[in-house]
């Protein structure tokens, strides 16, 4: 007997019976074997929440099962904030399907409400595109962009999309490459192996710290594309996912990005570069594995207009 869904999306009942070679094992990592597409913690959470009934009987995670046990999970759908509303925002959507969508965001926009910013987000505009997104958690957001940084993310449309995808985040399946101008001229590409943490002093600010200071592993590789005279524009890729990584681990090695308010200088030798009004910094290529078929994907997006100006402005001198 399996009457299980495969939409993850899909909230309604799922039971199964417990195979009997997974005797022996306690309920959780039963669970786990038994309904892949989702995380151990959402799993657990059902648990505590009385979500889970072994042979119609609330289930301990704790308990041995001996197979034959008929297990039924009553997904608990986990709402994304009733200060969250759906409003018609336009986005650039490059890719679609019933498990996912690719995003190429612009400089400005904003990915998950918080602090002054609870409208005019992207997870608005996704409410409003896909309401069944509310079903999700974050809306299917799995990682994110800056505001002022421009380029291309992922969204999972279902829970099981959510969690193979952040999966493969932890298992650095997801590759992201972004082009950044940074000041002054960078010789070699290269890694910047330094952890991050908040900045022990400017809590709003992250930092290269060490340990003690919550500082976690971050990993970047950068290549030289082009050199201009007070100028390097870098492709970057980035083996984990810190906040602010690229702008952090730049400015670490002292070539800031241009235009960076945070990390970034206000004056250099070059009026153009300190005019431009934001980190120059566009994630330009993504590649994953889809969620559904293991098929290997990749999208690229071309640079902003205002990116593609200040090049062409620093390659005429």
């Amino acid at each position: 007997m399996n009457t299980r869904r495969t939409d993850a999306a899909d909230y309604s009942p799922a039971t199964t019976a417990i195979p009997p070679g997974l005797a022996g094992l306690r309920l959780d990592a039963a669970l786990a074997r038994l309904f892949p597409e989702h995380s151990r913690s959402r799993l657990q959470a059902w648990l505590k929440a009385g979500r889970v009934m072994i042979d119609g009987q609330p289930a301990d995670a704790r308990r041995k099962v001996l197979g034959g046990e008929v297990v039924r999970v009553e997904a608990l759908p986990p709402p994304v904030g009733t200060s969250v509303a759906a409003e018609e925002i336009a986005l650039n959507i490059v890719h679609e399907d019933e498990h996912l969508l690719v995003i190429d965001k612009p400089a400005g926009l904003v990915v998950h409400p918080g602090s002054g910013n609870w409208s005019g987000t992207m997870m608005n505009a996704l409410l409003h595109h896909a309401p069944r997104l509310a079903e999700v958690p974050r809306a299917g957001i799995v990682h994110r962009l800056d505001k002022d940084t421009s380029g291309l993310l992922v969204v999972a449309k279902t829970l099981a999309a959510q969690t193979d995808l952040v999966r493969q985040l932890q298992a650095r399946s997801v590759k992201r490459h972004y082009l950044a101008l940074v000041h002054g001229l960078v010789a070699r590409g290269g890694l910047v192996d330094a952890p991050i943490g908040r900045h022990p002093v400017q809590r709003t600010k992250m930092a290269v710290v060490g340990a003690g200071h919550g500082a976690r592993e971050a990993r970047t590789h950068y290549e030289v594309r082009e050199r201009f005279a007070a100028a390097t524009l870098l492709e970057c890729r980035l083996e984990t996912g810190r906040t602010h990584q690229i702008r952090v681990h730049m400015a670490s090695i002292g070539h800031p990005l241009v235009g960076d308010p945070v990390y970034g200088k206000r004056k250099s030798v070059d009026a153009r570069l300190d005019a431009f009004p934001r980190q120059a910094l566009h994630a330009w290529r993504l590649s994953l594995v889809h969620p559904a078929n293991g098929v290997g994907m990749t999208w690229e997006s071309p640079l902003p207009a205002d990116f593609s100006a200040l090049l062409a402005a620093c390659r005429h001198g």
